[in-house]
């Protein structure tokens, strides 16, 4: 018989013991404390530490606090950036804009133009922050700036950090159509970001992202899967998988569960359920969000998605 399977854990810090301990830091009001964690992790780290944290209570009047007596402090400045971005999100929710009212509208954009305030500060004064040119690059986007302004964002930040996946994520949402990109334009993305990116790195999930755009801009699940089994976007994502979660020099770093967790989707629509079974084995008991939100609840759509793999692909 089949090992009963426990609920995916979404929470990051599940994976990365770090974001926990920040964490523990905002919660008790410990900067010295926050500030020895973030600076410890690398550019990749660090960003997703800055976004990993945002929700704490209070997060807001404590980290002005901070600024207002270090008003250098870049750790500071980018969380405080993510915070009231990641606020006005919840405001305006992840409906199309047709589906968002013009008070919610009216709230997120107040929240964006402040965190914009903060930010544009944080980058002249550290113009190699990855992280607070992360939040950048997303802020552009829910302001509506179009697309060649989000571009020098992230352009300023790559020629620092050319492999910086949070940013490219970002911006590659940008590029798609329903933010006025274009489908050319953001595959030509993903695919200059894999072809430089090192090799095992976890950047050619990029590939995955986008094709999963447009398999769900066709409008039904079984379109979606029409076109993701198609032989040049399965050869695509094979080319993907073997530069990045099939490569021997791949490591659970930062972000490697969103990686794995998307793959595990694409393999799912393509119905290469072996593929999609090895995915979710690696993951063990996490998860991530990724794209499963697409399809209603994301932990039962994962769910779903993982007892189909294991019910069809063998489970270890």
């Amino acid at each position: 018989m089949p090992r009963p399977l426990a609920p995916p854990v979404f929470d990051t810090a599940a994976a990365y013991p770090q974001v926990a301990a920040a964490r523990d830091a905002l919660a008790a009001g410990d900067w010295p404390a926050m500030r020895a964690v973030v600076d410890a992790q690398d550019a990749h780290g660090r960003t997703v530490l800055v976004g990993g944290v945002e929700d704490a209570a209070d997060a807001e009047t404590f980290l002005r606090k901070v600024l207002a007596a270090q008003p250098d402090d870049p750790v500071a400045a980018a969380m405080l950036g993510a915070h009231l971005i990641r606020a006005g999100w919840r405001i305006r929710t992840a409906q199309r804009a047709q589906d968002v009212s013009r008070e919610q509208f009216a709230q997120f954009f107040d929240h964006l133009r402040r965190a914009e305030q903060v930010l544009i500060e944080a980058t002249a004064r550290h113009p190699d922050d990855a992280a607070a040119w992360t939040q950048r690059v997303t802020s552009a986007r829910g302001l509506q700036l179009g697309q060649a302004e989000a571009r020098r964002r992230y352009d300023r930040l790559a020629a620092r950090h050319p492999h910086h996946l949070p940013a490219q994520s970002s911006l590659l949402q940008q590029l798609c159509p329903k933010w006025s990109g274009t489908w050319e334009k953001a595959h030509d993305f993903t695919r200059e970001c894999t072809a430089a990116a090192p090799p095992g790195a976890p950047n050619a999930v990029l590939i995955v992202e986008v094709h999963l755009e447009q398999a769900f801009d066709h409008g039904t699940l079984s379109a979606a899967r029409a076109f993701l089994r198609g032989q040049q976007v399965r050869a695509a994502i094979h080319d993907a998988a073997q530069r990045s979660i099939w490569h021997p020099e791949f490591r659970h770093g930062w972000g490697w569960v969103r990686v794995r967790s998307t793959f595990a989707l694409a393999f799912c629509l393509m119905q290469e359920w072996t593929s999609a079974a090895q995915q979710f084995a690696a993951l063990g008991d996490l998860g991530d969000e990724s794209m499963f939100g697409y399809f209603g609840d994301a932990v039962a759509q994962f769910q779903r998605f993982r007892d189909k793999a294991y019910a069809k692909g063998g489970q270890p």
